[in-house]
């Protein structure tokens, strides 16, 4: 991205529409769903162009993945939506390749689809704070200020998410959690 200029104000386009990936990752991980995904963003976007001028800030990311999880979660109240299971529907992939390539590829797609089955199955605070801090790569800080939670929240929300998410997927392969968690 190129660096603005000092004498130059900052536009909407130069800050906000590099994080529009993010924005849009963070929204479906809290709906379930790419289509209301694509409706929180766009709503999102539009909330933060209005208030553009009221931004004070070097980093738009945290300002706007704010304002995303701020509309996902007025979505969910509105609809009361209750966790929804997701069927994985196992597809049958033909490879012109070697055995042994296909058999790492299956075996690839389905530790990724296990892993998005029980991030799924998490509930939405833990989901958040997951696909900020781990997919997204923001700092505690940044989640807090995102979340509108302490710090000291954050992290322990972030722990209690990880032993969730390791037991959801130790689950998945029959094995007991173990006491560590």
């Amino acid at each position: 991205m190129k660096a603005i200029e000092p004498d130059e104000p900052p536009t909407f386009e130069k800050l906000m529409l590099p994080h529009l990936d993010a924005a849009h990752n963070l929204a479906c991980w809290l709906l379930r769903d790419p289509s209301d995904a694509e409706d929180a963003v766009q709503d999102a976007f539009l909330r933060a162009h209005r208030a553009f001028d009221r931004f004070r800030g070097a980093d738009g990311r945290a300002w706007l993945l704010t304002i995303v999880r701020n509309v996902c979660f007025s979505q969910m109240r509105q609809r009361r939506r209750r966790p929804e299971e997701v069927a994985f529907e196992d597809e049958v992939h033909g490879s012109g390749h070697d055995p042994a390539d296909a058999n790492a590829v299956a075996w690839k797609e389905v530790k990724s689809a296990q892993l998005h089955g029980a991030l799924e199955r998490l509930p939405a605070e833990y989901r958040e704070v997951i696909v900020l801090h781990e997919i997204e790569g923001l700092a505690y800080k940044d989640i807090a200020g995102v979340s509108g939670i302490p710090i000291g929240t954050v992290m322990s929300r972030l722990s209690r998410a990880r032993a969730r998410l390791q037991a959801e997927l130790l689950a998945q392969a029959g094995k007991e959690p173990s006491h560590g968690l």
